[in-house]
């Protein structure tokens, strides 16, 4: 059994965990701990809009008002995964309502620190 070199492994887990700080698994959207805390701070709640048309996904704290006005958000729950700070919000009903993929993957996104808004393209 072959078994890497320490820095090849060190480099390994970290390509891996930098790939995967938002993900889809279990019709659950999964938040690195990083990503959730930039964006959402310490709230417990999100407004979650999606627009069928860019295939696009835009989260932001329950504390933006505005973003709630101007995209007609729904609130959903900001569910803490584990220990470390990871975040999931349920997606089941968003996936199947707007026939959406709900095959477990790694998603593309963008963080818009300066408005708290996270993107994502389902």
């Amino acid at each position: 059994m072959f078994i890497p070199p320490r820095q090849l492994q060190d480099d390994l887990r970290a390509s891996t965990k930098e790939a995967s700080k938002v993900s889809l698994k279990s019709s659950h959207l999964l938040i690195d701990r990083t990503v959730a805390t930039e964006i959402f701070g310490d709230d417990l709640n999100v407004h979650l809009v999606y627009y069928p048309d860019r295939r696009a996904l835009m989260l932001a704290p329950k504390s933006d008002k505005l973003f709630k006005q101007l995209h007609k958000a729904k609130q959903h729950m900001l569910k803490d995964r584990n220990a470390q700070g990871d975040k999931t919000v349920a997606l089941h009903e968003l996936l199947i309502d707007n026939e959406i993929n709900s095959t477990d993957r790694e998603l593309e996104y963008e963080c818009q620190k300066a408005l708290k808004i996270l993107n994502i393209k389902l």
